[in-house]
């Protein structure tokens, strides 16, 4: 059966991300195995948010413009206030965006970042949670809002905030393992 070692991870980030929303998926998924890049829109590094300051920087590995949906088996948005609404201003962030949830490959959002599923119009009718303090922000863009830890509605994810990673991680996991067993029954 596939497994998440052989899968390629996005995180699609910039300056301003939660620190551990970033930090915790990127390590935990390294840790099964996956290959995983952090894309922004610049080459060098991004610098987090940390509860109350700035965090510290990461690495990014590839930019936007050279990252390629066909490359990657799912994309991680993490939050904070900053990142995403920074980046949901940035046309080819929302066009990589959507063409990745169009790709039927799972996207998974926390925090604050479904902002960027909402400005890639693809709330509408799905089940989804965020931060509590955007949950208006999300039903008025169609969204079925959930209080929960996280909600995956297809190949959507959505988690509220850094207490719920776990579960979040465990969701990604989830998806891009049975997105391989699919891709594999079907060859």
């Amino acid at each position: 059966m596939p497994a998440i070692k052989d899968s390629r991870i996005i995180i699609l980030a910039t300056n301003g991300f939660e620190q551990s929303e970033l930090e915790v998926p990127l390590n935990e998924l390294r840790k099964a195995g996956a290959r995983v890049d952090v894309v922004s829109l610049k080459e060098g590094e991004i610098t987090g948010w940390d509860k109350n300051d700035w965090g510290t920087a990461v690495k990014v590995d590839h930019t936007i413009a050279d990252a390629r949906v066909t490359a990657y088996d799912a994309l991680v948005l993490p939050g904070g206030q900053i990142n995403p609404d920074l980046l949901r201003v940035e046309d080819d962030a929302v066009a990589f965006i959507r063409e990745f949830h169009a790709s039927g490959k799972p996207v998974a959002a926390i925090c604050h970042a479904p902002w960027l599923l909402i400005e890639a119009g693809l709330m509408r009718g799905r089940r989804a949670t965020s931060y509590h303090s955007i949950h208006t922000d999300m039903e008025n863009a169609g969204a079925i809002w959930e209080d929960k830890p996280c909600v995956r509605d297809g190949n959507m994810i959505t988690s509220r905030k850094p207490d719920d990673l776990g579960a979040f991680v465990k969701a990604i996991i989830d998806a891009v393992e049975e997105n391989a067993s699919a891709r594999v029954a079907a060859e």
